[in-house]
């Protein structure tokens, strides 16, 4: 099956979702002090229990656009020298913290679809002389990573928001080292979900 007969059979439009998606998450990178239906921020780093001794250390302005929705470094320490992607990185908060963990001989590569994000995380990488970071354009069904390069694949709270689930989970397969791992955090629901629902675009964003 290719990709694009895979991502047509979607529930849900997928382009719309990706329109709506890129929407909302361009007021975060932009105008992260607005009042949003999820947490942010500083606040959120610190419930979410991440190191305090890696996040203290960024500017209020370097975290203030975080969205994610549980610690994924909290499933396995980042080892000196690791090569990371991060799926949907958003403004670059999580590739910050990798960045740091793995130290000048790893390597982490950010990834993500909104051009807001994407511009604000790689001007943040720059200011914090982050040389071991770099940022990419592309949708996680369409990784543009080359194969096996990773050693550990990170998302938080973005895997929900695609379409098409199997494509992301076979490019993160891709993507990784044979014995590489995965590490993310997203939202589940354990009962059934309507079809209805599921064909709501605005839904999935709610």
């Amino acid at each position: 099956m290719n990709k694009d007969s895979s991502v047509a059979k979607s529930v849900v439009d997928a382009q719309a979702l990706r329109d709506q998606v890129k929407l909302k998450y361009r007021d975060v990178a932009t105008n992260p002090e607005q009042k949003f239906h999820f947490h942010t921020g500083r606040l959120l780093t610190q419930r979410l229990k991440y190191s305090e001794a890696i996040t203290s250390q960024l500017p209020d302005h370097a975290v203030e656009s975080f969205a994610g929705v549980a610690n994924p470094f909290s499933l396995r320490d980042l080892q000196h020298g690791e090569k990371v992607v991060d799926l949907g990185s958003g403004a670059g908060f999580d590739c910050f913290v990798a960045a740091t963990l793995v130290g000048d001989e790893g390597e982490v590569v950010g990834v993500d679809m909104t051009e807001e994000m994407l511009s604000k995380a790689g001007a943040l990488a720059e200011e914090l002389g982050l040389n071991n970071i770099e940022f990419r354009e592309g949708l996680l069904e369409e990784l543009p990573i080359e194969d096996a390069w990773a050693d550990v694949a990170i998302s938080n709270g973005v895997i929900n928001l695609c379409p098409d689930k199997q494509m992301v989970m076979a490019e993160i397969l891709r993507i990784l080292k044979p014995g590489g791992y995965l590490q993310f955090a997203d939202i589940a629901n354990s009962k059934p979900v309507p079809q209805a629902a599921m064909e709501n675009v605005d839904l999935w964003t709610a």
